[in-house]
């Protein structure tokens, strides 16, 4: 209960998963403070600096891709080191993606706490610094813009397969199971969202060239 030297920024859009992790994290003895989105994030950053950033990966306004973008493009923060919570991004491709980025840890939602606990720990009592040097501007919006298409591919076949098994189920059951397909409607809404602002910025970066 000795840890509270220095701010664990929690930046998740999910209040749920929020309020979980600065509960247990505030108990451990952590000192806390959240956000809701990478703008929020960004803000809180000014304000004081983070020993470590525990982000989810997507999120409105901006997503943690492009959070870590942004820090690993400053000096001031490049070094940061930034931990990914996700259940969406969890492929190879997306791992490897995150770790070009200079994210020093991914860890797939839900969170397992046996290990997680131990892990940001051991991170916190070592000082850990990311190393990675941030991605030239085309390199990061193409890989991104893969990672944001394969994304979109996959909760379009997830929200039909979820959509033929419905019409399946009791009614009694359709209730909870709609709550999830809506999750994922919109989390296809917000992923196209952020494909439409990428492919935009794409477009200008060509004109301007």
């Amino acid at each position: 209960m000795e840890k509270q030297p220095g701010n664990l920024l929690i930046v998740e859009d999910n209040l749920d998963i929020l309020n979980l992790l600065n509960t247990t994290l505030s108990f451990k003895g952590y000192r806390v403070v959240t956000a809701r989105n990478g703008n929020e994030a960004l803000e809180a950053i000014k304000r004081e600096r983070p020993v470590i950033i525990i982000t989810d990966i997507l999120m409105p306004q901006m997503d943690g891709f492009s959070l870590v973008h942004r820090l690993r493009l400053n000096p001031d923060t490049r070094d940061i080191p930034v931990v990914f919570l996700s259940a969406t991004y969890v492929t190879p491709e997306d791992k490897s993606f995150a770790l070009n980025l200079g994210v020093i840890q991914f860890i797939e939602k839900p969170v397992n706490f046996d290990d997680f606990l131990p892990a940001l720990e051991k991170l916190v009592s070592m000082e850990a610094r990311a190393t990675q040097a941030p991605l030239d501007e085309t390199k990061f919006y193409i890989e991104y813009r893969k990672r944001l298409e394969t994304k979109l591919i996959q909760k379009n076949t997830q929200i039909a397969r979820s959509e033929r098994l419905m019409q399946t189920l009791p009614e009694a059951e359709r209730p909870s199971f709609l709550v999830s397909l809506h999750q994922s409607m919109n989390e296809r809404m917000e992923i196209q969202h952020l494909l439409d602002e990428i492919h935009a910025l794409m477009d200008d970066q060509m004109k301007s060239e």
